[in-house]
């Protein structure tokens, strides 16, 4: 196994739309955030914190894209890889999606920050600070499984920088 250490260890922060209520998905979801905590940290990763926010109740989806977009911008540390999960987005395999987590951790990246938008999805001024969007397909997702399989990606992404068995290609 190899260890990572870094003065100043990354951060990962998912900043979603909606909550997840407890249930099957928010166990799986708790399931992954737990093993990755366990192994991230050998790995120089800080922890990963997962931020919800209440979907706006605007009446036009403009309106609730700003409000949405307000909300997430002012989660969103200085410096930090923003990540987005948009059906747009790039369709990678975890070894790239772990290569990512890792450049960006080697490269003293302070935080990497995913979002989740709502169903309106994420506005122009937060897409142009995106630096990697990332599709789960074509298919369209809901909200609540997205998050599931993004955390079971970045644990699989530690995994396979740690050199664990735990993803076989």
């Amino acid at each position: 196994m190899c260890a990572h250490v870094s003065l100043r260890a990354m951060r990962i922060l998912i900043v979603a739309i909606g909550r997840l209520k407890q249930g099957p998905e928010r166990e799986l979801a708790e399931r992954y955030r737990e093993r990755f905590d366990d192994i991230g940290r050998k790995l120089g990763f800080r922890g990963l914190e997962i931020h919800e926010i209440p979907e706006s109740r605007a009446r036009d989806a403009a309106a609730r894209i700003a409000e949405e977009a307000a909300a997430i911008s002012a989660l969103i540390p200085d410096k930090s890889a923003i990540i987005a999960l948009d059906e747009r987005g790039e369709t990678i395999d975890s070894p790239a999606f772990a290569r990512h987590l890792g450049r960006w951790r080697d490269e003293s990246v302070p935080n990497a920050v995913f979002l989740i938008g709502g169903a309106d999805g994420l506005s122009p001024d937060l897409r142009r600070r995106v630096k990697l969007g990332v599709a789960f397909g074509k298919a369209t997702w809901p909200h609540q499984m997205v998050r599931v399989m993004l955390l079971e990606q970045i644990y699989r992404a530690a995994t396979i920088l740690s050199g664990h068995p735990y993803h076989r290609a």
